[in-house]
């Protein structure tokens, strides 16, 4: 057998049977992802001071409420668009969002939580839903807490910017 029909047997035994293990393999944990985005339903989104949750997005009905800098609570509907919804599941996704603890909250004194900015922030998918409640004042892990705030200002940012072009 000739060095070139040598490499053909090796790359049609070894090569190809490997590749197309990898396909089968990667296609089946593509599909059986838990978190995926053809089964997004809706992103809820809740901030303010202590326990008091009082500004609020909902993505299902576009619903948002919050206090603005006069300290009046304004009422809006903001639509975002697929495109807008997808961005945030990537990125939920990149940092990390499905492994964070439920509560990334400080431990105080008194057990109550400090007059700190909280936020909830919830993913809804047709079989799970993922959400956190994060303190802004947590310092216990410093990765989770760069990961959470990110998350939690891409969000943000995300849905004042769509608020903003809806509004032009």
């Amino acid at each position: 057998m000739s060095d070139r029909g040598k490499k053909i047997f090796l790359g049609v035994c070894i090569i190809a049977p490997f590749l197309i293990y990898m396909v089968y393999y990667y296609s089946i944990m593509v599909k059986n992802a838990p978190y995926r985005f053809a089964d997004f339903e809706s992103l809820t989104f809740k901030y303010g001071l202590g326990d008091s949750l009082v500004n609020k997005f909902d993505s299902k009905t576009g619903y948002y409420q919050y206090v603005n800098s006069r300290d009046s609570l304004v009422k809006t509907k903001v639509n975002l668009r697929k495109d807008d919804l997808l961005y945030l599941h990537r990125k939920a996704a990149e940092l990390g969002f499905w492994n964070f603890p439920e509560n990334i909250e400080s431990d105080t004194e008194n057990g109550k939580p400090e007059n700190t900015p909280h936020y909830y922030l919830e993913y809804k998918y047709k079989n799970k839903t993922k959400h956190i409640l994060f303190d802004a004042a947590y310092r216990d892990d410093p990765k989770l807490n760069d990961a959470a705030k990110t998350l939690i200002t891409e969000v943000s940012n995300m849905i004042n910017d769509v608020r903003d072009r809806d509004m032009n």
